[in-house]
Order: structure tokens, then C-alpha cells, then sequence
């Protein structure tokens, strides 16, 4: 992994969030962790890294606030969320029913929405990574990752 091509900071905007549940403020801190143990981030804009994001939704667009890691701008992307939206309510919808199921279902249930849950994640990372290309370049765990963040962002939205 190169040095300059990793995110070192992530903010989830403020005023984009809202209350959540607790297991959703745990997948949240998580990904960020995991975010920021191992990246792959490369901005096509000029500016060198390491870098900074700040992640928004703003006017029902995803802004990812693009800086140097001394806060320095390098470039704001805005995306529409509509490409996003159903991948994101199926994502919502499996999580509630695996959260559900770990507190009664049998093992073998468990496992298999466990297993939808993590297609339905890899789906929309795969998504979003497409949106991605062309502005920033990331490996699929950072998008992964990164899909874990605008969910949490998307559901506090939305409230």
C-alpha cells in the first residue's frame, strides 16, 4: 500500500448523522477502524496524500470532501444517491432481519442470512466502486468499507 494513497482521517459529517441504533453505530466504528488500518484511496484530482474525507449527504447527494491530511482541499465529488438507494434499503432490510434472527433464530438460519447480508454488502460495494471509477480509484475492501459509512449516513438521513 502506498503512503500517499490511503485515507488517514474520516469524518462522517455532523449534521448528516442523527441518532442511531446500537448496532449500527458498532458496523460504523468498525468500518472506520478497518478503514483506516488498510486503504487504497487515490483521487484522480491533484493533490497528494495521504488524505483526509469528509463524507456528507448534502441536497440528497453523497459528497465526498476529498483534503490533504493538513486539512488542505484537494477536490469535493458529488454523486446522486439514486444508483445507491435500492441497494441500500436491501442492505437495511437484511441487516434488520439478521439482527432479529441472532436473538431466537436457529444457527443454520443465522448463517444463511448472514451470507445474503454479505452479498447484498459486496453488491453495493461493487456499486459504489463503480460510481467511483474515473474520480477516485479504491480497492474493493475500501469500497466495502466506505458502503458501510454511506449507510450509516443514508439511514441517519433519512430519519
Amino acid at each position: 500500500m502506498s503512503e500517499t494513497h490511503r485515507i488517514v482521517r474520516i469524518d462522517l459529517d455532523a449534521p448528516s448523522m442523527g441518532p442511531g441504533d446500537v448496532n449500527a453505530d458498532h458496523e460504523r466504528r468498525v468500518a472506520i477502524a478497518d478503514l483506516l488500518e488498510g486503504n487504497r484511496f487515490k483521487p484522480s484530482a491533484e493533490g497528494e496524500g495521504p488524505f483526509a474525507l469528509r463524507l456528507a449527504i448534502e441536497d440528497d447527494r453523497l459528497v465526498f470532501d476529498v483534503r490533504q491530511e493538513d486539512d488542505s482541499p484537494v477536490h469535493a465529488f458529488v454523486f446522486a444517491l439514486g444508483p445507491l438507494r435500492r441497494i441500500i434499503k436491501d442492505y437495511f432490510l437484511i441487516c434488520e432481519s439478521y439482527y432479529e434472527a441472532v436473538r431466537d433464530a436457529p444457527l443454520a438460519q443465522i448463517e444463511a442470512i448472514d451470507m445474503g447480508r454479505r452479498g447484498v454488502h459486496n453488491e453495493g460495494s461493487s456499486l459504489l466502486r463503480d460510481r467511483l471509477s474515473g474520480k477516485i480509484e479504491v480497492d474493493f475492501d475500501t469500497s466495502r468499507r466506505l458502503f458501510t459509512l454511506i449507510c450509516a449516513l443514508h439511514r441517519r438521513a433519512a430519519t
